[in-house]
C-alpha cells in the first residue's frame, strides 16, 4: 500500500537526502503523447516514480498504458505526495486539468479518494490497497502474501543462524499479513528459524530503512527482508555481505551479490484494462485482487546465492499455490504468543486478511508498530 531511472552514479543513500525525500509533490506527464483529444488519466505515488520499488512499479504500469494506447490517452503522475488532508488538493488539481480516471497508490490516500469520489460523479477513482467503494470509486490489490511467502522461502533457505530480519512500514494489516507470510515462508525451509521485526513508521526513509537494517544485523541476523519501499536496507546488505530479499521491483542491482529475489507485482495489464473501460463507456466499480494466477504478483529473477535446491522447493510450492492444492493462511495456525488463531480445517478469508492484526508464532516483534 504504499509507491527515468535514478542517477546511479551517485549513491543512493547520499542522493536521497536532496532528491528524493526533500521533493514536495510533483508533477511528470507523457508529454510526447500529448494531444487535445486524448483521454487524460493520473496516477498518485506517495514516493519519487523512480525509488526502485513500490512507486517505480506502478509507474512502468502507467508506462505500459502509455506505450500500448499511445496518443489516445494522456498519461500524469503526481510524486511525492504525503498522506493526509493534501492529498485532496492533489485529487482537485487533477480534476481540474481534466483527468476522467485517477489512480491512487497507497493506503493513506483512501480518505481523500472517497470525498473526491463523492464531489466529482464524472471521474473514475481506483484505489490501491483500500477498502472502500462506490458508483466510481474501485479497489485493487494484489494477493502479495503467496509471493512473499516463496521470497521468505529463500530467506529461510539462506539463513544459517535462523535469525532473519524484516524492514516493515506501518503497522497496518496489510503489511502484517505480508511479514506474516514471509515468515510463514522462511520456516517452511528453516523450522524453527525467527523473522525479527524493525517498524519505521514510513513507506520510505531511506535513513530509517538503513538504520534498521544495522540494528537487525546488530541483533543477529543473518538474513534481510524488507517490505518498505526502497532498496536502502538492500543496499546494507551488500556492503555486509548479507543474503537480502526484496519486495516491489526487481532491485538486484543494488546488491548484485547479495540479492536473492523479490515479491514484485505486473500493474500494467490491469491498469490498461481499466483505462481502457473508462474511455469506452464500460467502466464498473468492483474489487480486484490479483494473484498468481493471473500473474500479477510473481518473484523477481534469483540471485546467485539461491541454490538449484532452494529454486526446485519454491517451484512445487508455486505450483501448488497456483493448483490451489496449498494455502499459507490454511489452519493450524498460532499467533507468536502460542493462541491458536487458525483451526485446522479452516482457511482465512480476503475480509480476515483485510482485517489482520496480529502475528503469526515466529515473529519477533509487535503487532502495534
Amino acid at each position: 500500500m504504499k509507491r527515468g531511472k535514478l542517477a546511479l552514479v551517485l549513491p543512493l543513500l547520499a542522493f536521497a537526502g536532496v532528491a528524493v525525500l526533500a521533493l514536495g509533490p510533483a508533477t511528470g506527464a507523457a508529454r510526447s503523447h500529448k494531444q487535445a483529444a486524448a483521454f487524460k488519466a493520473a496516477w498518485i505515488y506517495v514516493g519519487p516514480h523512480n525509488d526502485h520499488g513500490w512507486s517505480q512499479a506502478h509507474d512502468q504500469g502507467r508506462l505500459y498504458v502509455q506505450s500500448a494506447l499511445g496518443s489516445k490517452v494522456e498519461t500524469t503522475f503526481k510524486e511525492n505526495v504525503p498522506e493526509g488532508p493534501q492529498t485532496c488538493q492533489v485529487i482537485e488539481s487533477l480534476v481540474r486539468d481534466g483527468n476522467k480516471i485517477i489512480f491512487s497508490t497507497s493506503f493513506g490516500f483512501q480518505d481523500c479518494m472517497v470525498s473526491e469520489a463523492k464531489k466529482h460523479s464524472d471521474v473514475f477513482f481506483e484505489q490501491a490497497t483500500g477498502t472502500a467503494q462506490s458508483t466510481n470509486l474501485a479497489e485493487y490489490f494484489g494477493r502479495a502474501e503467496d509471493a512473499i511467502y516463496l521470497s521468505g522461502m529463500a530467506a529461510g533457505a539462506a539463513t544459517k543462524k535462523g535469525v532473519i530480519g524484516y524492514v516493515v512500514p506501518f503497522a497496518i494489516p496489510e503489511v502484517i499479513r505480508h511479514a506474516n507470510a514471509f515468515a510463514l515462508g522462511a520456516r517452511a525451509m528453516h523450522p524453527g528459524a525467527k523473522v525479527r521485526l524493525i517498524w519505521t513508521n514510513s513507506w520510505l526513509d531511506l535513513g530509517k530503512e538503513k538504520k534498521a537494517a544495522q540494528s537487525l544485523v546488530s541483533a543477529g541476523s543473518d538474513v534481510l527482508g524488507q517490505n518498505v519501499d526502497s532498496p536502502a536496507t538492500g543496499q546494507y546488505a551488500e556492503s555486509k555481505g548479507i543474503p537480502w530479499v526484496g519486495y516491489d521491483s526487481d532491485a538486484h542491482t543494488f546488491a548484485p551479490k547479495q540479492w536473492l529475489t523479490a515479491a514484485v507485482y505486473h500493474w500494467g495489464p490491469y491498469y490498461l484494462r481499466r483505462v481502457k473501460a473508462a474511455v469506452s463507456g464500460t467502466w464498473k466499480t468492483g474489487f480486484y485482487y490479483g494473484s498468481l494466477n493471473d500473474n500479477f504478483v510473481g518473484l523477481a529473477p534469483y540471485g546467485p546465492k539461491v541454490t538449484a535446491k532452494t529454486k526446485k522447493a519454491i517451484a512445487a510450492k508455486k505450483a501448488a499455490l497456483l493448483s490451489h492444492k496449498f494455502y499459507e493462511f490454511a489452519g493450524p495456525l498460532y499467533d507468536q504468543k502460542g493462541k491458536l488463531r487458525v483451526k485446522k480445517g479452516q482457511h482465512l478469508t480476503v475480509t480476515q486478511l483485510y482485517t489482520m492484526d496480529w502475528l503469526v508464532r515466529g515473529v519477533i516483534g509487535s503487532a502495534k508498530g
